[in-house]
């Protein structure tokens, strides 16, 4: 076969920069990396020497897109780590808030990030032009997520009203009234969103994937909890090290992470869903139920119907907080810093993000650790483009590089928080 490439200068529809290379020799892929070459962020290093107060303000920068993620993980660290418990209206106002980051970032990837890939469109402003109204309302989606977030945070991006311990203030219960009619409106559109990504036509490519996701007793895990895998793993937080560790690659400035003894993980909707789908709530199980969409979930082009249902999901459990909500009698807990290792762990829209930090007597930051979901990822999307590569040669080089792109945003990819994506080459020989 001669040689051939295929190079996309940049990939769109992913949040952040990197390249992907894709070797083809004698009809096998001999390599493929994911090169992210953007320069480290160095946050763990920024939060060396700062207050323990700092890390929800300064971690939320990490990411846009899911703030809220950062400031939970790091903030329930900090807690752990001071013997601080956060129960009742508080802990709800904090799942409050975080469903209102599930429906904008789920939102933001199916319908202008993901849908355009099954449609055939190169981005969603032409996507839009055939399909207004889906548009409309999936902007509107996505804003009712973002006042959410506006109301008890402060404001959608990177919120500044969270805090160790609870609070800065917290909204009386009529400030959520206007929200009820608009949450019953996201909840039925997200439902009819369901109906429409089932309908996709979905490449036929399953894998035996080791799923990874938070599971608490009570709940579908958003905060804290054990963490879980379908591979027996059943562990505390203050057990993840023993069980993960991150590796530099040379064609990464972002670390890999992978399962000791294991290897490759897979974080994120499918791995939550398949875990822990029985904590749905009715409408979300009754969602999955319509379109037929069963576990165990192992084909990750059908990530897109998993991000649809949580949607449904983040919609009913807003609307059930809102309706038991009452206001408390203080917006925190009182927080005394001690010496002491804290660990945290949440489940952002793509994945568990894993938090750690090492206090002195002052509570003064001498160690932190942040594992994102992105990089938990990486290993299983090289191994998944490498195993759908080598499935489909028979395509051509246009259609094979479309796939190869739309494989890698199956999994959302958010290389800000990793460190960030994407260029494509395929090289065949």
């Amino acid at each position: 076969m001669r040689s051939r490439t295929i190079k996309v200068d940049a990939l769109a529809r992913v949040e952040g920069e990197g390249g992907l290379f894709v070797k083809i020799k004698n009809r096998m892929v001999v390599d493929v990396k994911l090169n992210i070459y953007e320069p480290p962020r160095f946050f763990e290093a920024f939060l060396r020497g700062r207050m323990y107060s700092e890390a929800p303000d300064i971690t939320a920068r990490i990411c846009g897109i899911c703030p809220i993620a950062y400031q939970m993980s790091s903030v329930t660290a900090m807690e752990d780590a001071f013997g601080i418990k956060v129960d009742g209206q508080l802990c709800a106002l904090r799942r409050l808030i975080y469903c209102g980051e599930w429906i904008e970032s789920h939102a933001l990837h199916i319908f202008f990030l993901h849908a355009p890939d099954f449609l055939g469109y190169e981005d969603a402003i032409r996507m839009a032009k055939d399909f207004p109204e889906a548009v409309e309302k999936a902007l509107k989606l996505k804003k009712i997520g973002n006042e959410l977030m506006i109301l008890i945070g402060g404001r959608e991006i990177h919120p500044i009203n969270v805090k160790v311990g609870g609070f800065y203030r917290v909204p009386a219960r009529k400030d959520f009234q206007p929200f009820v009619e608009q949450l019953k409106w996201a909840r039925d559109f997200a439902i009819d969103t369901v109906k429409l990504v089932a309908g996709f036509n979905f490449p036929d490519f399953e894998r035996d994937y080791e799923f990874v996701a938070l599971r608490h007793p009570d709940e579908y895990p958003l905060i804290g909890g054990r963490l879980v895998s379908n591979k027996g793993l059943d562990i505390s937080l203050q057990e993840y090290e023993r069980h993960f560790e991150e590796t530099h690659v040379p064609h990464s400035t972002s670390l890999h992470s992978h399962h000791l003894q294991h290897g490759e993980y897979h974080v994120g909707p499918m791995a939550r869903f398949n875990l822990n789908c029985n904590q749905l709530s009715p409408m979300a199980k009754q969602a999955a139920v319509d379109v037929k969409l069963k576990t165990p979930v192992l084909n990750p082009f059908k990530s897109i119907i998993v991000r649809a249902v949580e949607t449904v999901f983040a919609c009913e459990e807003a609307l059930r907080i809102i309706e038991q909500y009452e206001m408390p009698e203080n917006p925190s807990v009182e927080v005394t810093p001690h010496a002491g290792v804290g660990f945290g762990a949440s489940e952002a829209p793509r994945g568990t993000l894993y938090h750690r930090y090492r206090l002195d007597h002052n509570g003064r930051i001498a160690d932190a650790k942040i594992v994102p979901p992105t990089s938990q990822n990486q290993k299983v999307i090289e191994s998944d483009l490498k195993e759908y590569v080598s499935k489909n040669m028979a395509l051509s080089n246009d259609k094979l590089t479309w796939q190869c792109e739309q494989a890698v945003r199956n999994y959302d990819p958010c290389i800000s928080c990793s460190c960030h994506f994407l260029k494509l080459h395929i090289e065949r020989e």
